[in-house]
């Protein structure tokens, strides 16, 4: 059977993974009573992932003309002649408007139906949710037959329930077995010290009570417990989340304290240094006029940086003038990237994703020479949209789609950077949960192909 891409606009890719049955139609009857029978509606259905009473429905509201489609023998019909060509141009609006994801024209989208009565198609490969035209005729019907949940869902709860069971039954048997050594414990204790011995039991009867209280899930999954040499010593981990909060806190104040520390020895080590070449004794402090300035009058580095990339941006330089550029000023390579990145988009807000495909060519100049240079270029959007708005946060599975698709950006790059950040310092920001399903899409897709 002759397959053909999904949406038009993707017609010439040779290497779309998005494929379809090409629509073949046969027209039956004769007179009044003469009907096109699209034969393989159920395998364009099923390509689409969309049900085949919803594509024949759209064809007869789209022509004014009755429809049908026969749940058993999987036949669809339309009332009157029509051409393919013509109902193909129809199944194209139905896929732009029930199919692709309104975000990155991806078909891996699922319908879903709100409280409100409202359609939705939520995107699996970017996450972005569509709303749908109400004003559409088909939108009634799909809400009064909306598509059927995906077998074995209930089968896989069920399974996760009983496991998580068992854990807790595992879980309290360990407590049990706990409990039962430290009761031994404490009667040794209590032989050899007879003058304690009923204060000790007294404390025993008491823990014990509270002991056989049962602890729910969370209290069993978040308390450690460790005994020392009496048994009566018990450790507990904090797990709240102002707690967790707290002890991010403290850790990332201990980097800045580091590289403030860092930051005062190499610029003490600099002004010995000058003082030695200029004749002044070893001990004494170098004048304040001769200290080096930027040219800006700024002391920071990478504000510094960043005002030589706006000069020379509003010249007008090309991408790759902007890379030899970048190259002659001081400073780290990742300096350098985050410096780019912050001047091609500051104050840039809604529309974060459509900036990034405007200026590509700039970012793909950066990574061009050197391929680690792409956790570079990933690591200047994390900090960027860390400071920019919720807005640019929201959008940044679109950017990294975007520069994914025009291979800026490659998979293993992108992976890694996510790994990393899910275990730095930073693994509770917003924006590994908005990376996370186009990570997850990203190496579904590979294991498709893998399959394949």
């Amino acid at each position: 059977m002759a397959l053909q891409n999904i949406g038009a606009a993707n017609s010439d890719d040779a290497f779309y993974r998005y494929k379809m049955p090409k629509m073949v139609t046969k027209i039956e009857g004769r007179g009044n009573g003469i009907k096109t029978n699209i034969v393989n509606m159920v395998d364009i259905a099923k390509a689409l992932a969309r049900p085949a009473s919803y594509t024949t429905k759209y064809f007869g509201c789209e022509l004014g003309a009755q429809s049908k489609f026969d749940e058993k023998t999987g036949i669809s019909l339309v009332n009157g002649s029509h051409e393919t060509a013509k109902l193909a141009g129809l199944l194209e609006n139905f896929i732009k408007k029930y199919v692709q994801c309104y975000g990155c024209r991806n078909p891996e989208t699922e319908i879903i139906i709100t409280k409100s009565q409202m359609i939705q198609l939520k995107c699996a490969a970017c996450g972005f949710v569509s709303d749908v035209d109400m004003r559409d005729k088909l939108t009634t019907f799909i809400v009064k037959n909306p598509p059927e949940a995906k077998k074995g869902s209930k089968d896989k709860k069920a399974m996760r329930r009983a496991e998580k069971e068992r854990l807790k039954e595992g879980e309290a048997a360990d407590e049990e077995l706990k409990k039962l050594k430290k009761e031994g414990k404490k009667k040794g204790s209590s032989t050899k010290d007879g003058h304690a011995k009923t204060s000790s039991t007294k404390k025993k009867v008491n823990s014990s009570d509270e002991e056989r209280m049962s602890p729910t899930h969370s209290q069993v999954d978040e308390k450690e417990e460790v005994d020392d040499e009496d048994g009566d010593v018990q450790w507990q981990t904090d797990t709240s989340l102002e707690a967790a909060r707290q002890r991010i806190q403290e850790q990332l104040s201990a980097v800045t304290a580091d590289m403030v520390m860092l930051s005062t020895e190499d610029t003490e080590k600099k002004a010995k240094a000058a003082s030695n070449e200029n004749g002044s004794p070893k001990g004494a402090s170098p004048p304040r006029k001769e200290k080096p300035k930027p040219e800006n009058g700024n002391s920071s580095t990478h504000e510094t940086l960043v005002n030589d990339v706006k000069v020379n941006l509003k010249k007008g330089v090309s991408a790759s003038q902007m890379q030899s550029i970048l190259a002659s000023l001081t400073g780290s390579a990742q300096e350098k990237m985050d410096g780019l990145f912050e001047v091609l988009f500051d104050g840039v807000e809604k529309g974060f994703a459509k900036e990034v495909v405007k200026k590509k060519n700039y970012l793909a100049a950066a990574v061009a020479q050197d391929e680690g240079s792409q956790l570079l270029l990933l690591r200047a959007i994390g900090s960027f949209c860390g400071r920019s708005s919720s807005s640019a946060l929201k959008e940044v599975a679109l950017v990294l789609k975007a520069l994914y698709d025009v291979d800026v950006l490659e998979e293993e790059y992108i992976v890694q950077w996510y790994q990393e950040g899910l275990e730095g310092p930073t693994k509770g920001s917003q924006i590994w949960k908005n990376v996370k399903p186009f990570v997850d899409w990203l190496q579904s897709a590979e294991s498709e192909s893998g399959e394949e």
